[in-house]
Formats: structure tokens, C-alpha cells, sequence
């Protein structure tokens, strides 16, 4: 007897039921689930995100005022320090529901708000380049994390490297902050930021694949948005620089 698939062809079904990777012991239909929850969640983040920046950089007046006014200076300290401060109620909140979406949302629109508040400074150009290389980056190296992790390849040997890679990063900033050592610099932090934050790409879609429980969806989704965010603005980094 033929029973209706309701839109749900043989094919997502079979795809459904195969591992994603070899030694998979849960369910491959829960583990998908969990994975397309993690990649609305996601994509929400990024619209918010397109949404907010668009908003600050088309309404110039919002710029101006925090780069012009004493105010403003300090609302921009507060808007970069928030988010920071928001992750750690997120930590003991994120499986309470509504509360982890709220401190979610805050998280987000803050860290919209200094990328809009970067790219109001930046030429359209070098903001569509990086917007169209992150985006082809970001779908490229997802792809090829799930073909690897369905060979049986795993990528979590690179957390100490990308750990090394940020604290020489964060080393780098602030030698040039107080030493500045002129373009070619910022070209090479830029470069060396947007390596890193590949890596993450692929060390945080293998977690996704394969570690993060069910319950940790914002984490995920954490993680993930901030491997784009800083991706984008390395590239935006790299590219200012070569423009200037």
C-alpha cells in the first residue's frame, strides 16, 4: 500500500537515515533535526545582523553621532563590551526557554551594531567584496566538513592551533595598538585573522556534526555566528587595507 510522504521525497528520507560519519551511534534523523535548528537559528542571526548594519550605515546621522559626540563614544564602548557581558547570564540560561533567545537576540543586535558602525566607514566596494567572499567561504567550507566528517575525517586535533591562532592574534592588536607599524600590518592581521577564523568554520561545523548535544543549540549557534561576524570583518580588514 502507498503511504504519502507529505513533500518529504525518498530521497531526503535516505539521506536522513545515513550517518554522518562513520561510527555514529545516535539517531541520524535527531542529529539532522538538531542541525537544521542550528542553521535557522543561525540564519535568523545573520538577517538581524544585514538588518541592523543596513540600518547604520544608510542612516548616516546614527554614525556621525558616535564618532562625533562624547556620548557617542561611550555608547560605542558600551555596544562592544555587551555582548561580552551578555554570554554570561547566556551561559547559565540556555536551556531556559524564552530567556536564552532574548539574551540571543541582545547578543545579536549589539554585535550588529559594530559591524554596521564598521562598515558605515568602509567604501560599498570593499563591503560587497568581502560580503560575497565570506558568504562563498562560509558555504564552501560547511560543505566540505560534512563530505569529510561522512569519510570519516575529524577536525578536532585543530582546537589548540585555532586557540594559538587567537592568542596571537589578540598579541598582534595590541602591538599595533601601541606600536602601529603602518598597512602592510593590518594587511597581514588581516590575512592571518581570516585563516584562523576558516579554521574555526570547519572545527565548529565538525563540533556541530558530531559533539554538540541537543541542548546546547545556542552554543552552537554562537559559535557559528561569530566565525562569520569575524571572518567578514577580517576580510573587511584585509581589503581596507588594500584599498587604502
Amino acid at each position: 500500500m502507498w503511504v504519502p510522504t507529505y513533500g518529504k521525497s525518498a530521497a531526503d528520507a535516505e539521506v536522513g537515515r545515513r550517518p554522518l560519519y562513520p561510527i555514529m551511534l545516535e539517531s541520524p534523523e535527531l542529529r539532522w533535526a538538531f542541525i537544521r535548528k542550528i542553521y535557522t537559528i543561525l540564519s535568523i542571526q545573520l538577517l538581524l545582523t544585514i538588518a541592523v548594519a543596513s540600518l547604520v550605515v544608510t542612516v548616516r546621522p546614527i554614525s556621525h553621532f558616535f564618532v562625533t559626540r562624547p556620548e557617542g563614544l561611550g555608547l560605542y564602548i558600551v555596544v562592544i563590551i555587551l555582548p561580552f557581558i551578555v554570554l554570561c547570564p547566556l551561559y547559565y540560561y540556555y536551556q531556559r526557554h524564552p530567556v536564552n533567545f532574548v539574551l540571543l537576540g541582545i547578543f545579536t543586535v549589539c554585535l550588529s551594531f559594530a559591524v554596521g558602525l564598521t562598515c558605515a566607514f568602509t567604501s560599498g566596494k570593499v563591503i560587497l567584496e568581502s560580503v560575497i567572499l565570506t558568504a562563498v567561504v562560509v558555504v564552501s567550507l560547511t560543505l566540505y566538513t560534512f563530505w569529510a566528517a561522512r569519510r570519516g575525517h575529524d577536525f578536532h586535533f585543530l582546537g589548540p592551533f585555532l586557540f594559538a591562532g587567537i592568542m596571537v592574534l589578540i598579541v598582534f592588536v595590541l602591538v599595533q595598538l601601541l606600536f602601529p607599524m603602518g598597512r602592510i600590518s593590518v594587511m597581514i592581521y588581516g590575512g592571518l585573522a581570516s585563516l584562523i577564523f576558516c579554521g574555526y568554520i570547519i572545527y565548529d561545523t565538525d563540533n556541530l556534526i558530531k559533539r554538540y548535544s541537543y541542548d546546547e543549540y545556542i552554543w552552537a549557534a554562537v559559535a557559528l555566528y561569530l566565525d562569520v561576524i569575524n571572518l567578514f570583518l577580517s576580510l573587511l580588514t584585509l581589503f581596507r587595507a588594500v584599498e587604502s
